[in-house]
């Protein structure tokens, strides 16, 4: 019988450290996104160029604005 509790106990807290350490990792992830957002006013100035327009600066803080915005709505839905 104590062969069978202590496996049983392993396999419950390997469980339990798994849902634990996705959930740390996920949490860890959404602040270190939102605190660096992937994309800055330099990749936008590329992309914009790469696709052959002219980067205005007024343009870029619209598109940065619209995604923060956006960003925003998607955390406040959560």
């Amino acid at each position: 019988m104590n062969l069978g509790l202590a496996i049983l106990l392993i396999v419950l807290a390997l469980i339990a450290g798994l849902v634990g350490g996705f959930f740390i990792s996920r949490k860890y992830m959404m602040d270190y996104f939102e605190k660096n957002p992937p994309v800055n006013e330099d990749m936008l100035r590329m992309m914009m160029m790469q696709m052959g327009q002219k980067p205005s600066e007024k343009k870029i803080k619209q598109m940065m604005a619209s995604m923060k915005v956006q960003s925003e709505k998607k955390n406040k839905k959560k």
